[in-house]
């Protein structure tokens, strides 16, 4: 119980989102002994004020919380953790989940759409994840109205489906769906990445879009206008390797001009069932989880080989660092060249400047400097 609480104290420590989280377990090798590291690290590396860490009872009734409502925590390092989200680079450190929590190790396909969508987009939708249902797939959504809430009900008429949220799991989302939540956790599952309390903003519905994506091996477009959250989540399925099917729409519809633009881009042209079944893998395309050392690295925390380099002889590291970088994405690979020190001292130095909020890591092993600090 110690370590899970310090696993979620981590995970809900201020900075420390999911990418850093990671690093900080292949690090020091389990939560506490990062805890315990993190004020003396973000010294050194010139922040005033340590990160705000959950205590201990602050992480015991978070869990007391959830399991009053009849949810439980999925930690990374867990083998109920969703595999194929797992593959995410920045897959959540923890998530909350009401329901059955086997379902996000099965076969899932998303659908995601306009949320004033046309009776007849929510018919199709409605029938096309009843149809998924049937086949025996689970169907992922986001509870939001229109499209999303016809998914799910669709294919609760028949199977499984799982609802991620972007708010807290106590903070239902829109209100008229409340009752649909509750449905869905007593017949499926409702993931959260946000702690307990959280009320749903803008800003956390980009997260909720990667738990839809990242749960899937498929995301299905049902109608969405170009500038819409659902193009953000098709737009992350590309990314993550996941197939995207998109259904064409009437040119007349501002609904279907994203559909139909990414149809022009490649999606698979989805008219029913069939045009699914058919292009769906039975994995990602990307390298397996035995293969991912990230995932390695955080299952077994003995294996990780990078030295533990002591504090007091970082200082000249984070100077040759912030001399060499800039706002502009530098590789980490180019800053080792161009440094007299060694690649795990580099490493662990731009973890230091992570934390302290001066550097922020960008895909590809690029970083660059927060723009205060130029």
């Amino acid at each position: 119980m110690t370590a899970e609480l310090n696993k979620l104290r981590l995970a809900r420590t201020s900075g420390v989102g999911p990418v850093l989280y990671r690093r900080l377990i292949l690090r020091f090798g389990n939560a506490e002994s990062a805890i315990a590291a993190l004020p003396e690290i973000t010294r050194r590396a010139g922040r005033a004020v340590s990160p705000a860490i959950p205590s201990m009872r602050d992480a015991e009734r978070e869990i007391t919380q959830l399991e009053k409502l009849g949810g439980q925590l999925l930690f990374q390092d867990e083998p109920a953790y969703p595999a194929f989200m797992l593959l995410l680079e920045d897959a959540p450190s923890v998530i909350s989940v009401l329901g059955n929590a086997g379902l996000l190790n099965k076969h899932s396909v998303a659908m995601v759409g306009s949320r004033n969508a046309s009776a007849n987009g929510m018919n199709f939708a409605g029938k096309l994840a009843n149809e998924l249902a049937e086949a025996g797939y689970v169907v992922i959504s986001g509870l939001a109205r229109g499209i999303d809430a016809a998914a799910h009900r669709g294919a609760l008429k028949s199977g499984a489906t799982v609802a991620c949220v972007a708010g807290g799991l106590d903070r239902p989302y829109p209100p008229e769906n409340v009752a649909l939540q509750e449905l869905i956790a007593m017949k499926g599952a409702v993931v959260a990445e946000a702690p307990l309390g959280t009320s749903p903003q803008a800003r956390h519905f980009p997260r909720r879009n990667r738990l839809i994506a990242g749960l899937s091996l498929g995301v299905v477009v049902v109608e969405a206008a170009l500038r819409s959250g659902s193009l953000i989540t098709a737009r992350i399925a590309l990314e993550e390797g996941r197939e995207l099917f998109s259904v064409p729409g009437s040119p007349l519809d501002l609904r279907c001009q994203g559909t139909n633009a990414l149809i022009r881009s490649g999606a698979h042209l989805t008219e029913g069932l069939a045009d699914i079944v058919a292009n769906l893998p039975d994995h990602p395309k990307r390298e397996g989880l035995s293969r991912d050392p990230m995932f390695a690295a955080i299952a077994i925390p003995e294996r990780a080989e990078t030295p533990k380099i002591a504090l007091e002889a970082r200082a000249p590291v984070l100077q040759s660092l912030l001399a060499l970088m800039s706002p502009s994405p530098t590789s980490v690979d180019d800053l080792i060249r161009r440094c007299q020190f060694s690649a795990p001292e580099v490493r662990a130095a731009l973890l230091d400047l992570e934390l302290a909020g001066r550097v922020e890591t960008l895909p590809g092993s690029r970083v660059a400097l927060l723009a205060r600090d130029y």
